[in-house]
């Protein structure tokens, strides 16, 4: 009887399993193929934009990029770790090439995008 139970919740455990990972699957090919077709619709590639941010903020390092819509436009944003610690986001135009903005983020700002980020992602999830 005891077996009986332990089987039970052991094929409950790994169904419940199977279902997360193939809700984790199933996001991660649709994240995959919304930035497909993001990609398609730049002009320049990420390389040449991780160039033009860097060229912004030399002394720092590229931390986080992303190719994404913000406000309408299709940008490649940089988070680069500056000398003083701080952030600096370096957004720059994926079809122009042109820098769209740059800010410096103090350490609250950057705890709060963290924190808005980790919301969205259990959002998607």
């Amino acid at each position: 009887m005891k077996i009986k139970k332990y089987l039970n919740g052991f094929a409950v455990s790994l169904l419940f399993l199977t279902g997360i990972l193939a809700v984790s699957a199933t996001t991660a090919a649709a994240q995959n193929s919304k930035q497909a077709k993001l990609a398609k619709q730049a002009k320049i590639s990420m390389e040449k934009a991780r160039e033009i941010a860097q060229a912004k903020e030399p002394n720092g390092t590229i931390e986080e990029s992303e190719l994404e819509k913000e406000n309408g436009k299709l940008v490649y944003s940089f988070d680069i770790r500056n000398p003083k610690g701080t952030i600096t986001e370096v957004q720059v135009d994926a079809k122009t090439g042109k820098i769209v903005s740059v800010e410096e983020e103090d350490k609250q700002a950057e705890e709060k995008e963290k924190q808005e980020d980790a919301q969205k992602k259990k959002k998607k999830s």
